[in-house]
């Protein structure tokens, strides 16, 4: 595969742009030729929990053989449970600053729209974060816009030692995930000496000259140093990085085999690829209209393409955060999403904004399910799932490939459901009523025998008990 020229002047060697356009195109076009009988070998190999890689990918994506979709979804329900069982992780975000200087044409923050921006200042970022654990948050999605200036990563450190800094009556702020531009090697290690979770950030579209097209001017025009960034997080010793596109801005199928390369890359370069995966799709902003974008994802696609790259990478988490609807949000939980967001606002200082019931007024994006966190926490219970509030494996070093391996292995399990149980059994004490206390104590009897191993199922049966007598933060 040979690498695609940039046609802007890049902070990267050409050659170091490992998405070509050309091959991709060549690759859905070749793969429309798939036969039915190479379709089923790959859903099999699938179905092994192997994952897939791109090129067979490609095969799915293209094919709409109802009987192969059906297959699809059935295997992406049955990783979903194998792997992740009924556990879903919990997290909200937190907008720190909208001071931008890039200019794209999807997003609120695009520097050329005329609005009072603004970053919190340290009493904010406290209020707001006291705001967060008050609905039983442990992991946030810190987010900025792209300022040197106004918005440095001095900045974005200070704001990370101040949430971990914070101790409440029932816990804190456990894991901050960052989701900043594209930086230096020099800026990951300052995160990663602070504590970073994951570093996220997404590609946008893997398409580059729809890329140049969307991205009208601001230092995240430069696809490829855009593109190179998770090399440098690594570089920097970050090894937990997750990745995403913008569904709706090129060809869908484009943007997952750009993803599923991207992964194949980070794993042959560094022996780990993308700890999580977010499918956003483009949602109503200011300054933009959907009209302009003319590769909006209907729900069947997006249906389809989430149920694939589930089977391509079975062992990595999916996040879909609040730009999805209820319903849509509700049915992808069975096919593969293993995050999600709760009760989230995506404009700066906008959960001060929901407890004075003040108007919305800069968000970055529309959101579709406005819920309340315990709303949805709730529901997830209803629906037999178990709301994981679980930051375990980050504070016990259990990180990029060590991560993986564990995984891949199985034993993963071992770890994932008991702390899932525990957290779970905290946020009940902790903030549910009683109707909430006694479903999840029968969530939890339900699940415990589900560990196998007998002395972390005792373990697990102590930690509940402790926690029920008032301990806190429990974990294995």
């Amino acid at each position: 595969m040979t690498a695609e020229k940039t046609s802007l002047k890049s902070r990267v060697k050409p050659e170091d742009i490992f998405i070509d356009q050309a091959y991709i195109e060549g690759l859905l076009a070749e793969a429309a030729h798939t036969d039915d009988q190479t379709i089923s070998v790959y859903l099999d190999k699938a179905e092994r929990f192997e994952g897939l890689n791109h090129r067979e990918i490609a095969a799915l994506l293209v094919h709409d053989n109802p009987a192969h979709l059906e297959r699809i979804f059935s295997i992406a329900g049955k990783i979903k449970q194998r792997i992740y069982g009924n556990r879903i992780v919990l997290f909200a975000p937190l907008y720190v600053s909208d001071y931008c200087v890039n200019r794209c044409a999807y997003c609120n923050y695009n520097c050329g729209h005329k609005f009072d921006r603004r970053k919190l200042t340290m009493d904010e970022i406290r209020e707001e974060v006291r705001l967060l654990e008050a609905m039983g948050h442990k992991r946030i999605a810190m987010e900025a816009g792209e300022h040197d200036k106004e918005c440095p990563i001095d900045y974005i450190l200070e704001c990370m030692h101040t949430i971990y800094a914070m101790k409440f009556e029932n816990g804190e702020i456990r894991r901050i995930n960052v989701n900043i531009a594209a930086t230096t090697v020099e800026n990951y290690r300052k995160l990663k000496e602070v504590g970073i979770g994951t570093y996220i950030l997404f590609q946008e579209t893997y398409h580059q000259p729809t890329y140049e097209k969307v991205h009208l001017a601001g230092p995240k025009r430069d696809f490829g140093y855009h593109l190179t960034a998770f090399d440098r997080a690594q570089e920097g010793g970050i090894d937990d990085v997750g990745g995403g596109v913008l569904f709706g801005l090129a060809d869908p199928y484009f943007e997952v085999l750009g993803l599923m390369i991207h992964n194949e890359h980070l794993e042959a370069r560094f022996g780990v690829g993308f700890h999580t995966i977010s499918v956003p799709r483009i949602c109503p902003a200011a300054g933009m209209r959907m009209k302009d974008f003319p590769y909006l994802v209907d729900d069947k696609t997006f249906t389809k393409l989430v149920a694939i790259i589930r089977l391509a990478v079975p062992f990595t988490g999916m996040i879909l955060s609040t730009r999805e609807s209820h319903e849509m949000r509700k049915k992808l939980l069975r096919l593969g999403i293993s995050q999600i967001s709760a009760g989230s606002s995506t404009e700066v200082g906008g959960y001060m904004k929901q407890k004075l019931h003040e108007e919305v007024v800069n968000p970055q994006f529309v959101i579709n399910d406005d819920r309340s966190a315990l709303s949805i926490i709730s529901e997830l219970m209803d629906d037999e799932f178990i709301p994981s509030f679980c930051t375990a494996c980050y504070r016990k070093g259990r990180t990029g490939d060590r991560f993986m391996s564990l995984a891949k292995s199985g034993q993963i399990k071992n770890v994932c459901l008991p702390n899932a149980l525990t957290t779970l059994c905290e946020f009940a004490m902790d903030y549910g009523d009683p109707v909430f206390k006694e479903k999840a104590a029968l969530a939890i009897t339900r699940e415990i025998p589900g560990i196998n191993n007998a002395k972390i199922r005792a373990l697990t049966e102590q930690n509940v008990e402790k926690i029920r007598q008032g301990g806190r933060d429990f974990f294995i």
